[in-house]
């Protein structure tokens, strides 16, 4: 190979690097791109989960329809209802779909006679299967996991004294067990268990819509204070050992709640059929009252 090719081969490779480096230096690096800008997610405002406990207080109960009635004219329907005793027959028929309306109108023209199957002899003076097949029969025969509103129901278990929240099977047995006063209705026999009024244990089951997940619980107290004058009529020394009762349990668990809503029943007793669009009535009242104290409580834990 001729000597001079050499110092020419490496003349052409040193071009070539010189011609390389030019155009690299040559071409600019581009301008970073900068990812446009995403305005931050903001998310809805979520409002508390909201449980309606409705108290226990036989004819009494009729109150709680008027406070629903309220409730509803004001946009709030609860996200779940637990009751016990005369409120879980409310709470069956209002997660059932029925609206305070026709609850109102229910109680307007309901026929007491009805509810009433008369057991004579027996460990009370009611069956209460009457009860439970009008529950059954105003809810479509839905058992309580196929309610439309979460469903829960207070009962008493007679053996041990322990409350249950039925969450599942018959409504109308479940109501009925809930509403099973000691004395006046037959103990209910639902499994292997028989059961009592839940307002033995819960006269208002603020702790049971706690548990079924509410942040938000509006409390309706329908319970007769004890009467001064009671009588020695057996069913009035009932009532009134009921009252002594549910008021030393009130004292407890209504401290739970978030707002309270304790209608005024004055002149309304506990068997009294005849004053039901009264109670309705007072229970409005009370609801109306309450309004504002629940928009701030609302308020205060929507986020």
């Amino acid at each position: 190979m001729p000597s001079d090719f050499v110092p020419a081969r490496r003349l052409a490779l040193g071009g070539l690097g010189a011609g390389l480096l030019y155009l690299a230096g040559c071409q600019s690096t581009p301008p970073a791109v900068e990812p446009p800008t995403q305005p931050p997610v903001v998310k809805p405002p979520r409002p508390p989960r909201i449980g309606l406990a409705l108290g226990g207080g036989a004819a009494r109960g009729f109150a709680h329809i008027g406070v629903i009635q309220v409730l509803e004219e004001h946009g709030i329907r609860p996200d779940l209802v637990v009751g016990t005793s005369a409120g879980s027959l409310v709470a069956a028929l209002y997660a059932s779909g029925k609206s305070g309306t026709e609850l109102a109108g229910m109680a307007r023209t309901m026929d007491e006679s009805a509810l009433t199957d008369w057991a004579f002899p027996g460990r009370g003076l009611i069956r209460g299967e009457a009860l439970a097949r009008f529950v059954r029969s105003q809810t479509g025969n839905r058992p309580i996991e196929q309610m439309p509103l979460p469903l829960g129901i207070v009962a008493t278990d007679a053996a041990s004294g322990d409350p249950i929240l039925f969450r599942r099977g018959d409504t109308g047995a479940a109501v009925r067990a809930s509403s099973a006063v000691p004395a006046v209705f037959q103990p209910v026999r639902i499994g292997e268990r028989e059961y009592l009024d839940g307002g033995l244990v819960s006269p208002v089951p603020v702790r049971f819509a706690r548990e079924m997940g509410a942040e938000l619980v509006i409390a309706v107290d329908i319970s007769s204070p004890p009467d001064p004058n009671a009588t020695g009529d057996a069913f009035h020394l009932l009532m009134q050992t009921f009252a002594i009762m549910g008021r030393s349990i009130n004292r407890w668990e209504l401290q739970n709640a978030d707002v309270l809503i304790r209608p005024s029943l004055v002149g309304v007793s506990s068997s009294d059929f005849t004053a039901r669009m009264k109670a309705v009535q007072s229970g409005r009242e009370a609801a109306t009252a309450q309004w504002p104290t629940l928009k701030a409580r609302i308020a205060a834990l929507t986020r």
